[in-house]
Protein backbone atom coordinates (compact mmCIF):
# COMPACT_ATOMS: atom_id res chain seq x y z
CA UNK A 1 0.00 0.00 0.00
CA UNK A 2 2.98 2.14 1.03
CA UNK A 3 3.98 1.88 -3.02
CA UNK A 4 0.36 3.08 -4.44
CA UNK A 5 0.67 5.91 -1.99
CA UNK A 6 4.46 6.98 -3.54
CA UNK A 7 2.85 6.01 -6.65
CA UNK A 8 -0.36 8.78 -5.98
CA UNK A 9 2.79 11.18 -4.81
CA UNK A 10 4.49 10.97 -8.07
CA UNK A 11 1.38 11.30 -10.76
CA UNK A 12 0.26 14.17 -8.41
CA UNK A 13 3.76 15.57 -9.29
CA UNK A 14 3.54 15.34 -12.59
CA UNK A 15 -0.06 16.68 -12.95
CA UNK A 16 0.75 19.79 -10.78
CA UNK A 17 3.97 20.10 -13.14
CA UNK A 18 1.36 19.94 -16.32
CA UNK A 19 -0.10 22.59 -15.50
CA UNK A 20 2.15 24.69 -13.58
CA UNK A 21 3.95 24.92 -16.71
CA UNK A 22 0.99 26.38 -18.36
CA UNK A 23 0.70 23.14 -20.69
CA UNK A 24 -2.15 21.89 -19.23
CA UNK A 25 -5.12 23.73 -17.99
CA UNK A 26 -7.21 21.02 -15.95
CA UNK A 27 -6.25 17.54 -15.36
CA UNK A 28 -7.54 13.93 -14.07
CA UNK A 29 -6.21 10.88 -13.36
CA UNK A 30 -7.04 7.55 -11.84
CA UNK A 31 -5.54 3.95 -11.83
CA UNK A 32 -7.27 0.85 -9.98
CA UNK A 33 -5.68 -2.24 -9.33
CA UNK A 34 -8.02 -5.50 -8.82
CA UNK A 35 -10.75 -3.31 -8.35
CA UNK A 36 -9.13 -0.99 -5.15
CA UNK A 37 -8.58 2.93 -6.43
CA UNK A 38 -4.57 3.47 -6.33
CA UNK A 39 -4.23 6.87 -7.65
CA UNK A 40 -6.89 10.04 -8.12
CA UNK A 41 -5.02 12.60 -8.94
CA UNK A 42 -6.35 16.28 -10.01
CA UNK A 43 -4.60 19.93 -11.01
CA UNK A 44 -5.56 23.12 -12.17
CA UNK A 45 -9.06 24.56 -13.15
CA UNK A 46 -12.35 23.03 -14.96
CA UNK A 47 -12.87 26.71 -16.43
CA UNK A 48 -9.96 29.65 -16.28
CA UNK A 49 -12.80 31.60 -16.73
CA UNK A 50 -14.38 31.60 -13.30
CA UNK A 51 -11.65 30.26 -11.45
CA UNK A 52 -13.49 26.79 -11.13
CA UNK A 53 -10.70 24.53 -10.03
CA UNK A 54 -10.99 20.97 -11.23
CA UNK A 55 -12.24 18.25 -8.45
CA UNK A 56 -12.12 14.49 -8.98
CA UNK A 57 -16.08 14.72 -9.60
CA UNK A 58 -15.55 17.07 -12.46
CA UNK A 59 -16.65 15.61 -16.01
CA UNK A 60 -14.64 16.49 -18.67
CA UNK A 61 -15.84 15.87 -22.55
CA UNK A 62 -13.39 13.13 -23.91
CA UNK A 63 -14.86 12.64 -27.20
CA UNK A 64 -14.00 9.00 -28.42
CA UNK A 65 -13.54 7.74 -25.17
CA UNK A 66 -16.91 7.84 -24.87
CA UNK A 67 -16.72 4.87 -27.30
CA UNK A 68 -15.51 2.60 -24.08
CA UNK A 69 -19.00 3.86 -22.65
CA UNK A 70 -20.93 2.48 -25.36
CA UNK A 71 -19.40 -0.85 -26.02
CA UNK A 72 -19.38 -1.56 -22.66
CA UNK A 73 -23.42 -1.08 -21.79
CA UNK A 74 -23.39 -3.50 -25.23
CA UNK A 75 -21.51 -6.22 -23.13
CA UNK A 76 -23.54 -5.78 -20.22
CA UNK A 77 -26.88 -6.09 -22.33
CA UNK A 78 -25.20 -8.92 -23.27
CA UNK A 79 -24.08 -10.70 -20.03
CA UNK A 80 -28.05 -10.08 -19.26
CA UNK A 81 -29.32 -11.70 -22.18
CA UNK A 82 -30.58 -8.68 -23.74
CA UNK A 83 -28.56 -8.66 -26.76
CA UNK A 84 -26.55 -10.59 -28.94
CA UNK A 85 -23.18 -9.87 -30.74
CA UNK A 86 -24.36 -11.42 -34.12
CA UNK A 87 -27.53 -9.83 -34.39
CA UNK A 88 -28.22 -8.48 -37.52
CA UNK A 89 -29.01 -4.59 -37.14
CA UNK A 90 -32.10 -4.88 -39.74
CA UNK A 91 -33.61 -7.88 -37.66
CA UNK A 92 -34.43 -4.78 -35.07
CA UNK A 93 -34.31 -1.96 -37.43
CA UNK A 94 -35.84 -3.15 -40.82
CA UNK A 95 -35.01 0.16 -42.59
CA UNK A 96 -31.33 -0.72 -42.17
CA UNK A 97 -31.29 -3.53 -44.09
CA UNK A 98 -31.12 -1.18 -47.31
CA UNK A 99 -28.01 -1.42 -50.27
CA UNK A 100 -27.02 -4.74 -48.92
CA UNK A 101 -26.78 -4.06 -45.55
CA UNK A 102 -29.13 -6.81 -44.51
CA UNK A 103 -25.79 -9.20 -42.89
CA UNK A 104 -24.13 -6.40 -40.91
CA UNK A 105 -24.35 -7.82 -37.22
CA UNK A 106 -23.62 -5.72 -34.26
CA UNK A 107 -20.03 -8.12 -34.07
CA UNK A 108 -19.13 -5.84 -37.29
CA UNK A 109 -19.88 -2.55 -35.47
CA UNK A 110 -18.31 -3.05 -32.47
CA UNK A 111 -15.26 -4.26 -34.63
CA UNK A 112 -15.40 -1.29 -36.93
CA UNK A 113 -15.60 -3.98 -39.93
CA UNK A 114 -19.19 -2.69 -41.00
CA UNK A 115 -18.46 -0.88 -43.94
CA UNK A 116 -20.07 2.08 -42.77
CA UNK A 117 -17.19 4.81 -41.72
CA UNK A 118 -18.40 8.06 -43.92
CA UNK A 119 -20.92 10.58 -43.57
CA UNK A 120 -22.25 13.10 -46.37
CA UNK A 121 -19.87 16.19 -46.70
CA UNK A 122 -22.57 18.35 -45.69
CA UNK A 123 -23.32 16.90 -42.15
CA UNK A 124 -23.37 19.78 -39.26
CA UNK A 125 -22.69 19.92 -35.61
CA UNK A 126 -26.74 20.60 -35.71
CA UNK A 127 -27.46 16.80 -37.68
CA UNK A 128 -24.86 15.20 -35.22
CA UNK A 129 -27.73 16.30 -32.42
CA UNK A 130 -30.37 14.93 -34.32
CA UNK A 131 -30.83 11.11 -33.65
CA UNK A 132 -33.64 10.80 -36.58
CA UNK A 133 -32.08 12.48 -38.76
CA UNK A 134 -28.33 10.49 -38.55
CA UNK A 135 -30.49 7.18 -38.34
CA UNK A 136 -31.98 7.61 -41.55
CA UNK A 137 -28.55 8.50 -42.86
CA UNK A 138 -27.41 5.17 -41.83
CA UNK A 139 -30.44 3.57 -43.03
CA UNK A 140 -29.87 4.87 -46.43
CA UNK A 141 -26.00 4.41 -46.44
CA UNK A 142 -23.95 2.13 -48.92
CA UNK A 143 -21.42 0.38 -47.57
CA UNK A 144 -17.58 1.21 -48.34
CA UNK A 145 -16.46 -2.57 -48.65
CA UNK A 146 -18.49 -5.82 -47.72
CA UNK A 147 -19.10 -6.26 -44.44
CA UNK A 148 -16.49 -8.01 -42.41
CA UNK A 149 -14.09 -8.21 -45.06
CA UNK A 150 -11.96 -4.61 -44.03
CA UNK A 151 -11.92 -2.41 -41.35
CA UNK A 152 -11.86 1.16 -40.68
CA UNK A 153 -12.33 3.38 -37.75
CA UNK A 154 -16.11 4.29 -37.40
CA UNK A 155 -15.30 7.98 -35.72
CA UNK A 156 -19.42 9.30 -35.50
CA UNK A 157 -21.25 6.64 -37.10
CA UNK A 158 -20.43 4.04 -34.53
CA UNK A 159 -22.80 5.62 -31.87
CA UNK A 160 -26.08 5.55 -33.71
CA UNK A 161 -25.51 2.49 -35.15
CA UNK A 162 -24.76 0.81 -31.66
CA UNK A 163 -27.55 3.03 -30.33
CA UNK A 164 -30.24 2.70 -32.60
CA UNK A 165 -29.39 -1.01 -32.38
CA UNK A 166 -29.73 -1.06 -28.59
CA UNK A 167 -32.92 1.17 -28.76
CA UNK A 168 -34.97 -1.05 -30.75
CA UNK A 169 -33.60 -4.08 -28.96
CA UNK A 170 -34.38 -3.32 -25.51
CA UNK A 171 -36.45 0.17 -25.96
CA UNK A 172 -33.94 1.61 -23.50
CA UNK A 173 -31.56 4.35 -24.97
CA UNK A 174 -27.99 4.21 -24.10
CA UNK A 175 -28.15 6.40 -21.90
CA UNK A 176 -30.38 4.91 -19.70
CA UNK A 177 -28.72 1.82 -19.66
CA UNK A 178 -25.55 3.79 -18.98
CA UNK A 179 -26.96 5.42 -15.95
CA UNK A 180 -28.83 2.33 -14.66
CA UNK A 181 -26.92 -0.70 -15.17
CA UNK A 182 -23.45 0.78 -14.89
CA UNK A 183 -22.93 4.34 -13.23
CA UNK A 184 -25.56 3.56 -10.69
CA UNK A 185 -24.24 0.03 -9.46
CA UNK A 186 -20.56 1.70 -9.30
CA UNK A 187 -21.66 4.91 -7.15
CA UNK A 188 -20.91 6.93 -9.85
CA UNK A 189 -23.86 8.83 -11.16
CA UNK A 190 -23.43 12.08 -12.90
CA UNK A 191 -19.72 11.22 -14.43
CA UNK A 192 -20.21 8.38 -17.28
CA UNK A 193 -22.31 10.28 -19.42
CA UNK A 194 -23.32 10.10 -23.27
CA UNK A 195 -25.61 12.74 -23.01
CA UNK A 196 -25.05 15.88 -20.71
CA UNK A 197 -28.05 16.60 -18.96
CA UNK A 198 -28.80 20.50 -18.66
CA UNK A 199 -28.33 20.31 -15.28
CA UNK A 200 -24.95 18.78 -15.60
CA UNK A 201 -23.78 21.61 -18.17
CA UNK A 202 -22.04 23.80 -15.64
CA UNK A 203 -19.75 21.02 -13.88
CA UNK A 204 -18.48 20.40 -17.31
CA UNK A 205 -14.74 20.96 -17.67
CA UNK A 206 -14.55 23.56 -20.48
CA UNK A 207 -12.62 22.71 -23.14
CA UNK A 208 -9.64 24.93 -24.85
CA UNK A 209 -7.89 24.39 -28.02
CA UNK A 210 -4.16 24.35 -28.12
CA UNK A 211 -3.12 22.56 -30.98
CA UNK A 212 -6.26 20.27 -32.08
CA UNK A 213 -7.77 22.20 -34.86
CA UNK A 214 -3.95 22.52 -36.68
CA UNK A 215 -3.82 18.91 -36.33
CA UNK A 216 -6.97 18.44 -37.92
CA UNK A 217 -6.53 20.38 -40.65
CA UNK A 218 -3.08 18.36 -41.34
CA UNK A 219 -5.18 15.19 -41.59
CA UNK A 220 -7.88 16.34 -43.96
CA UNK A 221 -4.69 17.28 -46.48
CA UNK A 222 -2.86 14.07 -45.76
CA UNK A 223 -5.29 11.21 -44.96
CA UNK A 224 -7.57 10.57 -48.37
CA UNK A 225 -10.38 9.24 -46.18
CA UNK A 226 -10.37 11.77 -43.25
CA UNK A 227 -12.92 14.08 -44.68
CA UNK A 228 -15.55 11.40 -45.53
CA UNK A 229 -15.73 10.08 -42.40
CA UNK A 230 -15.04 13.56 -40.20
CA UNK A 231 -16.76 16.21 -42.56
CA UNK A 232 -15.88 19.79 -42.46
CA UNK A 233 -18.82 20.80 -40.40
CA UNK A 234 -18.60 18.02 -38.06
CA UNK A 235 -15.02 18.45 -36.62
CA UNK A 236 -14.60 17.23 -33.14
CA UNK A 237 -13.02 20.13 -32.10
CA UNK A 238 -13.29 22.38 -29.06
CA UNK A 239 -16.01 24.07 -30.28
CA UNK A 240 -18.26 21.58 -30.44
CA UNK A 241 -17.23 20.18 -27.24
CA UNK A 242 -18.15 23.12 -25.55
CA UNK A 243 -21.71 23.85 -27.74
CA UNK A 244 -24.20 23.00 -25.18
CA UNK A 245 -27.15 21.86 -27.20
CA UNK A 246 -24.72 19.01 -28.90
CA UNK A 247 -23.34 18.27 -25.39
CA UNK A 248 -27.34 17.63 -24.27
CA UNK A 249 -27.96 15.55 -27.60
CA UNK A 250 -27.25 11.93 -27.43
CA UNK A 251 -23.89 11.19 -29.77
CA UNK A 252 -22.77 7.42 -28.19
CA UNK A 253 -19.56 8.13 -30.18
CA UNK A 254 -18.43 10.40 -27.76
CA UNK A 255 -19.08 11.10 -24.69
CA UNK A 256 -17.90 13.22 -20.82
CA UNK A 257 -16.29 11.07 -18.15
CA UNK A 258 -14.43 11.68 -14.92
CA UNK A 259 -11.31 9.71 -14.93
CA UNK A 260 -11.97 8.17 -11.43
CA UNK A 261 -15.22 6.66 -12.67
CA UNK A 262 -13.82 5.15 -16.05
CA UNK A 263 -11.14 3.67 -14.54
CA UNK A 264 -13.99 2.42 -11.91
CA UNK A 265 -15.70 1.21 -15.25
CA UNK A 266 -13.19 -0.77 -16.54
CA UNK A 267 -12.00 -2.16 -13.41
CA UNK A 268 -15.80 -3.60 -13.16
CA UNK A 269 -15.02 -5.14 -16.73
CA UNK A 270 -12.10 -7.30 -15.08
CA UNK A 271 -13.51 -8.21 -11.61
CA UNK A 272 -15.46 -7.37 -9.07
CA UNK A 273 -15.24 -3.65 -7.78
CA UNK A 274 -16.68 -2.92 -3.72
CA UNK A 275 -19.10 -6.41 -5.09
CA UNK A 276 -19.53 -5.24 -8.41
CA UNK A 277 -18.90 -7.40 -11.34
CA UNK A 278 -20.35 -6.28 -14.98
CA UNK A 279 -19.68 -9.29 -17.44
CA UNK A 280 -17.97 -12.74 -16.74
CA UNK A 281 -14.83 -13.81 -17.29
CA UNK A 282 -15.72 -15.88 -19.92
CA UNK A 283 -16.79 -12.65 -21.26
CA UNK A 284 -14.40 -10.39 -20.70
CA UNK A 285 -11.44 -12.97 -22.75
CA UNK A 286 -14.22 -12.43 -25.55
CA UNK A 287 -14.61 -8.65 -25.37
CA UNK A 288 -10.84 -8.35 -24.96
CA UNK A 289 -9.93 -10.91 -28.16
CA UNK A 290 -8.29 -8.53 -30.97
CA UNK A 291 -9.68 -9.33 -34.25
CA UNK A 292 -9.07 -7.29 -36.74
CA UNK A 293 -5.01 -6.49 -38.43
CA UNK A 294 -3.35 -4.48 -40.88
CA UNK A 295 -4.33 -0.86 -41.96
CA UNK A 296 -7.50 0.20 -41.47
CA UNK A 297 -9.55 2.38 -43.98
CA UNK A 298 -9.95 5.93 -42.00
CA UNK A 299 -6.19 6.79 -40.98
CA UNK A 300 -4.30 4.14 -42.91
CA UNK A 301 -2.95 2.64 -39.49
CA UNK A 302 -2.59 -0.73 -38.45
CA UNK A 303 -4.88 -0.65 -35.87
CA UNK A 304 -6.22 -3.95 -34.23
CA UNK A 305 -9.79 -4.26 -32.77
CA UNK A 306 -11.12 -6.65 -29.83
CA UNK A 307 -15.00 -5.74 -29.60
CA UNK A 308 -15.31 -2.38 -29.02
CA UNK A 309 -11.82 -1.46 -27.74
CA UNK A 310 -8.47 -0.73 -29.41
CA UNK A 311 -5.48 -3.13 -28.62
CA UNK A 312 -2.89 -0.20 -27.62
CA UNK A 313 0.58 -2.25 -26.41
CA UNK A 314 -0.11 -4.45 -23.81
CA UNK A 315 -3.89 -2.63 -23.18
CA UNK A 316 -7.45 -2.42 -24.43
CA UNK A 317 -8.30 1.21 -24.62
CA UNK A 318 -10.22 4.28 -26.48
CA UNK A 319 -8.44 7.46 -26.87
CA UNK A 320 -10.13 10.58 -27.52
CA UNK A 321 -8.91 13.23 -29.42
CA UNK A 322 -6.47 15.95 -27.62
CA UNK A 323 -5.06 13.17 -25.09
CA UNK A 324 -8.26 11.69 -22.97
CA UNK A 325 -7.97 7.89 -22.14
CA UNK A 326 -9.65 5.24 -20.63
CA UNK A 327 -8.28 1.12 -21.06
CA UNK A 328 -7.22 -1.96 -19.05
CA UNK A 329 -4.50 -4.21 -18.65
CA UNK A 330 -5.90 -7.21 -17.45
CA UNK A 331 -3.60 -9.40 -16.65
CA UNK A 332 -2.23 -7.08 -14.32
CA UNK A 333 -5.67 -6.22 -12.97
CA UNK A 334 -4.82 -2.45 -13.83
CA UNK A 335 -7.21 0.09 -15.08
CA UNK A 336 -5.72 3.59 -15.80
CA UNK A 337 -8.19 6.72 -17.63
CA UNK A 338 -6.98 10.16 -17.81
CA UNK A 339 -8.66 13.66 -19.13
CA UNK A 340 -7.76 17.03 -19.48
CA UNK A 341 -9.29 19.94 -21.21
CA UNK A 342 -6.60 21.53 -23.44
CA UNK A 343 -7.04 19.70 -26.86
CA UNK A 344 -3.24 19.20 -28.32
CA UNK A 345 -0.99 17.10 -29.91
CA UNK A 346 2.88 17.31 -30.04
CA UNK A 347 6.17 16.20 -28.57
CA UNK A 348 4.86 13.41 -26.72
CA UNK A 349 1.25 12.76 -25.36
CA UNK A 350 1.59 13.50 -21.64
CA UNK A 351 -1.59 11.31 -20.75
CA UNK A 352 0.54 8.78 -22.22
CA UNK A 353 3.55 8.98 -20.49
CA UNK A 354 1.68 9.38 -16.97
CA UNK A 355 -0.05 6.28 -18.51
CA UNK A 356 3.32 4.57 -18.70
CA UNK A 357 4.50 5.93 -15.28
CA UNK A 358 1.73 3.84 -13.58
CA UNK A 359 1.86 1.01 -15.52
CA UNK A 360 6.25 0.90 -14.82
CA UNK A 361 4.98 1.21 -11.20
CA UNK A 362 2.78 -1.68 -10.67
CA UNK A 363 4.82 -3.89 -13.02
CA UNK A 364 8.03 -3.23 -10.55
CA UNK A 365 5.80 -4.67 -7.82
CA UNK A 366 4.62 -7.34 -9.37
CA UNK A 367 7.33 -9.66 -8.88
CA UNK A 368 6.46 -12.57 -11.57
CA UNK A 369 3.77 -10.36 -14.13
CA UNK A 370 3.65 -12.59 -17.36
CA UNK A 371 3.63 -10.86 -20.94
CA UNK A 372 0.57 -9.69 -21.78
CA UNK A 373 -1.37 -11.73 -23.80
CA UNK A 374 -3.01 -9.04 -26.13
CA UNK A 375 0.29 -7.33 -27.00
CA UNK A 376 1.15 -10.71 -28.46
CA UNK A 377 -0.97 -12.00 -30.18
Amino acid sequence: MNRHHLLQQRVQQRVDELVGSGQETGVQVAAYLHGEPIVDAVAGLADPATGRPVTPGTPFFSFSTGKALTSTVVHVLAEQGRLDYDLRLAEVWPEFARHGKSGVTLRHVLTHTAGLPALPPDVTAADLADWGRMCAILADTVPEWEPGTAHGYHVWTYGWLVGETVRRATGRTLSQVLATDVAAPLGVPGELLLRVPEEDLGRLAVLDDRSWSDALKQLSAQLPNFDRAVPHGARPDADLGNDRAFLRAEVPAVGAITARAAARMFAALLGEVDGVRLISPARLREATRPVTRGPEWTFGMPVRWTLGYAVDGPMIEVGGIGGSLAGALPELGLTIAATKNSLAVGDGDPMEQLREMIISAVREEAPATLPSRISRE
